[in-house]
């Protein structure tokens, strides 16, 4: 019995759940969607950064691989950005791209790719062009486990044109455990340590939300009266950020990070490195007289630990051994954060803003942001109060956040999307506005325009630069280029329309846009 390599690979998607393709068509993947199925859905993205941002977003929100469609070398090129930080984000895709057909490859034909498995890496796991078309479905098969496997991440297929109708022998579907088992050894020896502490400390990373661990994070930290802080540039929330043991966020320097946590005779780091630094430092890792642990499903990061012990784990798995472990000694719980004062309306500003949002947001939804010059106002303004409540990029490159939204809330059906973003962060994958419209989907995006690239005028502080050229950006006009692609906009300037402006548009049912003129 024979089949075709298009009719296995879509019966492999289907058994997978990957019927949701992502793409941007090009000649060379244009036999894949002969006689397209009509339980599969088609996202249409105007650029493969948009594309693959997209992808990125959906994965994370589904927890299962997203597969992607690009073409050749041209779209993976324009795609590579995003692929960067789906990579940092440990995001599980299949990314496909479209090759000429193989007998026209000596001769160099137009719009083929000449090394397509070494272009992507190495932001991708595995890379692979298969030696026969009858192998592909198999490749992406294999390409799925290895995409879905601790530490999660993007894989990649190039595939010839014309393998889509060749014939071949029927996919045998194979399965593939997911959970890594830590060292029981080493988990006993963490929780007897962890219940004699006198004042331990968790450091939270994008990792428990990754794994499903929010609750049992927080089940462990109240059992220890553990205070609790967020790593440096995490990508996703760990906690409840009301919480009274939640004590604030790791600045990534090597110096702040070893204050905020004197006096912590333990610290137990849960899915994120120890720790991530943006600029230089000297002195310890970890205060004088701590004890460090680490818990990752990782290897690498886990290889990379200074001081301590590492243990590579499944972080759900890791945390059930914890919680039944030795009842901790009477300790006090740590002071709760202090609570932060109200900022008026008038001139508009950034905290303004994180306090009105948090006022008016609704209660289940999503938050995914893209605004580095409000990093601060937000951390200390909008607190994160759900699991699976907030996106960000992990890589720091920007175009993410506008695509990622659309991919969450199509993830995510019935949540309302808030997606904030700076006027320079939105300009990077703006053509995603399209999509949202065409789509319907119910995303408010809040643009913070501050006329420039703060976050490198700030920055620039560190290296005495006081005046950094090419951060400033004038003459945009975001409700303008909101309603080119489909979406309504307003520009608020004034505080005082702050409030009409959020709830107007979180009771539409589609996506709209708010231009916030910061002051």
């Amino acid at each position: 019995m024979t089949t075709t390599v298009r009719d296995e690979t879509i019966r492999l998607l289907r058994a997978t759940g990957m019927t949701t393709i992502f793409g941007n068509p090009g000649s060379t993947e244009l036999p894949m969607f002969r006689d397209f199925p009509d339980d599969f859905r088609y996202i249409l993205g105007l650029q493969e950064s948009v594309v693959l941002g997209m992808a990125d977003g959906y994965a994370q929100a589904t927890r299962n691989a997203a597969f992607v469609n690009l073409h050749s070398s041209a779209g993976v090129g324009h795609a590579l950005g995003n692929l960067f930080t789906a990579y940092r984000n440990q995001t599980p895709l299949v990314v496909t791209a479209g090759q000429q057909a193989r007998s026209i490859l000596p001769y160099e034909p137009f719009l083929y790719a000449e090394r397509p498995t070494e272009f992507p890496q190495p932001f991708v796991k595995w890379a692979v062009e298969p030696a026969r078309a009858e192998d592909v479905p198999a490749a992406i098969q294999r390409a799925y486990h290895i995409a879905m496997q601790a530490p999660c991440g993007p894989t990649f297929v190039s595939v010839p044109v014309d393998d889509w109708d060749r014939p071949c022998a029927p996919l045998i579907p194979t399965r593939m455990s997911r959970t890594v088992r830590g060292d029981a050894a080493l988990l006993a020896e963490l929780a007897t340590a962890l219940a004699t502490a006198k004042r331990p400390a968790f450091v939270v990373g994008a990792g428990v939300d990754r794994d499903g661990a929010w609750d049992a994070t927080v089940a462990l930290a109240e059992r220890h009266q553990a205070g609790v802080f967020v790593a440096p540039m995490a990508a996703r929330a760990g906690f409840p950020e009301d919480h009274p043991l939640f004590q604030g966020f790791l600045t990534a320097g090597r110096e702040p990070i070893v204050a905020a946590l004197q006096g912590h005779d333990l610290i137990l780091v849960l899915g994120a490195p120890a720790f991530t630094y943006h600029v230089e430092g000297v002195g310890p890792i970890v205060p004088d007289g701590a004890t460090l642990f680490l818990i990752a499903d990782d290897p690498a990061i886990a290889s990379r630990v200074p001081v301590g012990t590492a243990i590579v784990s499944s972080l759900g798995a890791a945390l059930d051994d914890l919680l039944a472990g030795p009842a901790p000694v009477a300790r006090a719980a740590p002071s709760p954060r202090p609570a932060q004062p109200a900022a008026a309306p008038v001139p508009l500003g950034q905290i303004y803003l994180m306090q009105r949002l948090a006022a008016h947001r609704p209660k289940d939804s999503i938050l995914v942001e893209e605004s580095p010059g409000s990093r601060t106002p937000m951390h200390d303004h909008l607190p994160i109060l759900r699991e699976s409540g907030f996106y960000t990029t992990a890589s720091g490159g920007l175009g993410h956040g506008l695509p990622a939204a659309i991919g969450v809330a199509l993830g995510q059906p019935g949540a309302r999307i808030i997606c904030l973003l700076g006027d320079g962060s939105s300009m990077y994958a703006i053509q995603g506005l399209w999509t949202a419209a065409q789509l319907g989907l119910p995303i408010s995006f809040i643009i913070v325009n501050n006329g420039g690239y703060d976050a490198l005028v700030q920055f620039g502080r560190v290296f005495q630069v006081h005046n950094p050229v090419g951060t400033s950006l004038t003459g945009l006009d975001f409700v303008a280029l909101a309603q080119g692609h489909g979406v309504p906009g307003v520009r608020v300037t004034d505080g005082q329309d702050l409030d009409d402006a959020l709830q107007n548009s979180f009771a539409l049912p589609g996506p709209s846009l708010i231009e916030v003129m910061i002051t």
